[in-house]
């Protein structure tokens, strides 16, 4: 039974619908992925007759109804199709990226930015708690890479450098801004400059007595007791200031108290050459008969003494590690010595100029300054020495060298010489990431106040300065041992003695004087026992020595024995 439409409503038959449904818009990454038949054209756009050919055919006994139809799961759209690019790609101009792709990582980069160790195996737990693990992971070693990238993007460390001359002249300014922060004139010469624990204050050997002035040129005090001052050093860990003299006196002035904490006399007449180790504080005095002598204010005597040249020692120089020592002298001669308790040479070189100045970098290069040149030496990395046989750079300058120091956390050499100072580029002289906690370049006035009080109560007493700082973590058996013998003779016994066997009384006539000691005469009998086996197994087994075969008695007729 066929119904008319009603009047004013044209509706379009199904199938009419169907083929008026719009199409979803093409994408320009998609491409056409239209069927073709072995040797058939694909045809026109529009004819769907012969695609409709080519699609598999339905199975006969395949009903699909409507109801199940609803019932499927939705549909979800395809993702599309990434374009694969065979050909290299290729820049604006035309010419080819020799490496492709992003740069690779190190692997021990890597992991040193790593905080999940992946060698551990994810516990048996849930199925979502593992996959939030393994989600956690891959989003970390993302991160790492992603660190490992922009490590040599480190922002640097902003420090102050600071200027003195012969004639008095004395400035500080800002190193990377190269902004003037004071500068004044003592009126007599100038001839070692240090700053303190901060750049807030310096200290200045002066022609006569030792000065302490602030970062605004205003001096605060006049040690009169450090006179005739010709090197300078400070131990920051220790708050103390060393001063060498011409009067060869070897003085600590401890700046958080303003008290001399021992003043030394190395017997070897003026002193112009020291330096410091970093890493234990100890002083190293270079003298005129080639001895390097290493001093602590714990003794008055020095720690020990190493020749290290022929004539005069010019200059020494510590690496930061603390490892490795070079010299040089007035014998022209180039040395770097071991400072691991063996204290020889490992290499030597001749110089056709002594150098007069040496400086380590953070990253172990060597620099040295000869008149008017100075050489630059590297070597395979900051845990080996640097290598004396070809120089790694050379630069000549404008005058005569006057002094060298490297610049922390910038691959920058400061030279001071007779036409004012120079900056040359090192590549690899510094240490590219720094602890913002130890040194912080952007603090504020109450930061550094902080910083200033923690490090007080955080200072090393000037005791223990020593050749080996790990000595201080250990236990001094000697000392024990002559303690405890102290308090026996002061006790008049050993109070950690073991007390003597005493047997407990039995009932029913088991308690009788022979019998008590009988039980005695037995304890002291297996005590006895296990001290002497004790003792045999602690004496080294002697080697059973072969007889020696007898010798014949001497008769006349062996003189006829070939």
């Amino acid at each position: 039974m066929e119904t008319a439409p009603k009047p004013g409503r044209d509706v379009p038959p199904k199938k009419d619908r169907l083929q008026t449904k719009k199409k979803k818009p093409r994408r320009y990454w998609e491409e056409e992925t239209t069927l073709t038949a072995a040797g058939a054209s694909p045809g026109p756009p529009g004819s769907k007759k012969r695609n409709r050919e080519l699609r598999p055919e339905r199975p006969k006994n395949a009903n699909i109804t409507k109801k199940s139809r609803i019932s499927r799961k939705p549909h979800l759209p395809k993702k599309p199709r990434e374009r694969r690019n065979l050909e290299p790609q290729r820049s604006v101009s035309g010419a080819q990226d020799p490496f492709p792709g992003p740069a690779p990582v190190p692997v021990e980069v890597a992991r040193k930015f790593r905080r999940i160790d992946k060698s551990k195996k994810l516990p048996h737990s849930k199925s979502k708690t593992r996959s939030r693990l393994e989600v956690a992971e891959a989003e970390e070693e993302e991160i790492s890479i992603k660190a490992a990238r922009s490590e040599l993007l480190l922002a640097e460390e902003p420090g102050h450098v600071a200027f003195g001359g012969r004639r008095g002249h004395v400035a500080t300014l800002d190193w990377v801004t190269k902004r003037l922060m004071c500068e004044i004139n003592v009126m007599e010469a100038v001839r070692d400059i240090r700053f303190l624990h901060s750049e807030a204050l310096l200290a200045v050997a002066q022609n006569r007595w030792l000065h302490i002035y602030d970062n605004q040129g205003i001096e605060l005090h006049c040690i009169r007791r450090c006179d005739r001052v010709t090197r300078l050093e400070f131990l920051p860990f220790h708050f103390l200031l060393a001063t060498a003299s011409e009067t060869g006196f070897l003085t600590y002035l401890d700046v958080s108290v303003g008290k001399i904490v021992a003043a030394l006399n190395a017997r070897a007449g003026r002193l112009d050459v020291m330096t410091k180790n970093p890493y234990n504080a100890v002083i190293h005095l270079g003298h005129s008969n080639g001895i390097v002598s290493l001093w602590s204010p714990a003794m008055k005597e020095p720690l020990a003494k190493i020749l290290c040249h022929r004539g005069g020692v010019r200059a020494v120089a510590v690496d930061s590690t603390g490892t490795y020592m070079a010299t040089s002298g007035l014998d022209h001669q180039l040395k770097i010595f071991d400072l691991r308790g063996t204290f020889q040479p490992l290499s030597a070189r001749t110089l056709p100029q002594g150098a007069g100045h040496l400086a380590f970098s953070q990253r172990g290069l060597l620099a040295a300054g000869m008149g008017d040149v100075v050489n630059i030496w590297a070597g395979q990395g900051k845990a080996s020495p640097p290598s004396l046989e070809q120089p790694y750079l050379t630069h000549r300058l404008s005058g005569h060298v006057h002094g060298l120091h490297f610049c922390p956390f910038e691959d920058v050499l400061g030279v001071g010489h007779n036409g004012g100072i120079t900056s040359m580029l090192v590549p690899g002289a510094a240490e590219p990431n720094f602890d913002g906690l130890e040194s912080n370049p952007y603090r504020s006035q109450k930061q550094r106040q902080e910083w200033e009080v923690k490090a007080l109560l955080e200072k090393v007493p000037a005791e223990l300065i020593c050749l080996d700082p790990r000595a201080l973590a250990e236990v001094d058996v000697i000392s024990l041992e002559q303690e405890k013998k102290e308090r026996i003779e002061r006790l008049g016994y050993d109070p950690e003695a073991k007390a003597p066997f005493q047997p407990k009384p039995k009932q029913k006539g088991r308690s009788s004087t022979a019998s008590l000691v009988k039980r005695k005469r037995k304890v002291m009998d297996e005590e006895h026992r296990d001290k002497v086996r004790q003792s045999l197994e602690q004496q080294p087994q002697k080697k059973e020595k072969a007889a020696k075969p007898l010798r014949a008695r001497p008769s006349a007729l062996d003189r006829f024995v070939r």
